[in-house]
């Protein structure tokens, strides 16, 4: 297990400012009747063109990151990792259920094995509620029907426990019947306060 077994020297490596850690690639098959990947199918290369057009390469490690849009949040710097790595999934809150179509795709054609849930302190998705910013958004065009219905319709997912969102985002992930069986899911928070990371699932 890549992010678990290597916890302890990634902190390490964060806390101490010492040479980023290299996280291993997985070997791990989707299942035994699962068409072939583009990982698979087309291994991964420098640079890679069919026909003279790019075309996308699944990451090295095998690993999708699920972070927050918060510009602070750099995974690649703050993990020690290179452009090709790993997939970064951002969104508000870096919540896994708004990221499940893009982890689909992410595991089933580009050929990702592990899930690191990366959420962050500070963060934004703390500061309201669904119904509040609802409410905001019909007051800046009152009696648009439209505008109501559909962002009525919006989950925006916020939380108020930031330990308890990454326990919950890992627990989403680990039942979900869209993840592939046998990847590994791991949780952590980073602390915007001082640069560091600790793996908490």
């Amino acid at each position: 297990m890549v992010f678990s077994m290597l916890s302890q020297s990634m902190f390490a490596a964060l806390s101490s400012r010492q040479a980023p850690v290299r996280i291993k690639s997985l070997g791990v098959r989707a299942c035994s009747k699962h068409a072939p990947s583009v990982a698979e199918k087309h291994p991964t290369t420098p640079v890679e063109q069919r026909n003279g057009t790019p075309i996308a390469l699944p990451p090295r490690k095998r690993l999708a990151i699920v972070t927050c849009m918060d510009a602070r949040i750099n995974p690649f710097k703050q993990l020690g990792f290179e452009e090709g790595d790993a997939h970064v999934i951002r969104n508000a809150g870096g919540m896994a259920k708004d990221a499940l179509r893009s982890i689909i795709v992410s595991q089933r054609l580009l050929g990702t094995r592990e899930i690191a849930v990366y959420h962050h302190t500070g963060c934004g998705a703390v500061t309201f509620t669904s119904q509040s910013l609802r409410e905001l958004i019909k007051d800046c065009d009152p009696g648009n029907q439209e505008i109501a219905d559909q962002v009525d319709s919006i989950d925006f997912m916020e939380f108020n426990d930031l330990e308890k969102s990454v326990r919950d985002d890992v627990k989403f992930l680990q039942e979900c019947p869209l993840v592939l069986k046998g990847t590994k899911i791991s949780g952590w928070i980073h602390y915007v306060e001082n640069g560091e990371a600790k793996q908490i699932v």
